[in-house]
């Protein structure tokens, strides 16, 4: 267990899902962190998230009110902070798709501000969040995502001196997350219709749990420059859509904009730098500040073979209509019957 007594943690987008299940994580198994910041734009979830989380019982949190486009307020919340862990974003495919100038403002210039903005102050970690749709993108928000990974994972080449490590976590569709598919057909339920984009869609699929482990993972392990990527397993569309409503309608409505039928990971040309750690997947950057011998040594970490890629559709561990349901019912809703 990563020791974070006294510690102070900034979350960016931290009164979002993952944010969320971070702050119960980290209060949970480190009651003795010294400050636990949610930095976030939306006033309203952060009176909703201080009623679940009041200041008299849990006096390590505190609550910004700011942008990750504005550099100048990052720098103040990042006063005294040791680790920060980005999961502010623009996440929606088709309104990236519609919104592009506002996409970019804030998953790349807000990944650039984060950055400067540790420079300019203290901070120790960072670990940002991606996206499987950073991989070989076709949408604008993949694209966005793609090159905040990048700068954050150059930013281990700039720092000089500063004896500051960056890294990214690279991971699925989170099962129950705002604005995902699970939820979306729960509602949609009710009207005995689920629409469906394309019946051979496939999707990676991890718990909030199994996110927020890996983002502790890499706060704790990381070296520097690392992008990691969990192996976890895929559903079909399908299969969820017979898990959720069985007797519902699923007629074919056609993809999205910037919609894929699968989600890549791990690409063959990503396979010159890729190492298997065992629970774990990480890329190398192709230029780092330690010795490469050293770091295979020390996580045991096996260079995959050359081609390698990571599919959705080519996985070889899928969740099936049984197993979709018993997860359902353990991480999105207890109440739940199909």
């Amino acid at each position: 267990m990563f020791d974070l007594k006294g510690k102070s943690i900034l979350i960016t987008g931290g009164t979002g899902s993952l944010g969320k299940a971070l702050t119960s994580h980290i209060l949970k198994n480190n009651p003795e962190v010294r400050r636990l910041i949610i930095y976030s734009r939306d006033e309203q979830k952060q009176f909703q998230m201080a009623q679940e989380y009041p200041d008299t019982k849990y006096p390590q949190i505190r609550y910004f009110i700011g942008d990750v486009r504005d550099k100048e307020r990052l720098v103040r919340a990042f006063q005294g902070v040791d680790y920060v862990i980005h999961a502010a974003a623009m996440k929606h495919v088709h309104i990236a798709e519609y919104n592009p100038d506002e996409c970019i403002k804030t998953n790349i210039g807000g990944a650039e501000n984060v950055v400067e903005a540790c420079f300019k102050t203290k901070v120790q970690r960072v670990v940002a969040l991606s996206t499987d749709k950073a991989c070989a993108p076709i949408n604008l928000y993949g694209a966005t995502k793609l090159t905040s990974d990048k700068l954050f994972v150059a930013a281990n080449n700039i720092k000089g001196e500063n004896p500051i490590k960056f890294s990214v976590v690279r991971y699925g569709n989170v099962m129950g997350s705002n604005g995902s598919v699970i939820p979306f057909f729960i509602n949609k339920k009710k009207e005995g219709e689920l629409p469906i984009t394309d019946p051979n869609m496939t999707r990676f699929n991890i718990s909030l749990q199994g996110g927020v482990d890996m983002v502790m993972h890499a706060l704790e392990h990381a070296w520097g420059g690392e992008l990691f990527v969990p192996k976890i397993p895929s559903y079909k569309i399908m299969d969820v859509a017979n898990a959720i409503g069985p007797e519902c309608e699923k007629p074919i409505v056609g993809i999205r904009p910037g919609e894929k039928v699968h989600e890549e990971m791990i690409t063959p040309s990503d396979s010159f730098y890729t190492y298997d750690l065992g629970k774990y997947y990480t890329i190398l950057p192709a230029t780092h500040n330690w010795k490469l011998d050293n770091y295979i040594e020390s996580f045991k970490a096996k260079k995959v073979e050359l081609g390698f890629s990571y599919n959705s559709g080519d996985n070889t561990d899928w969740e099936t209509v049984d197993t979709l349901r018993s997860l359902i019912k353990e991480h999105v809703d207890s109440n739940f019957k199909a």
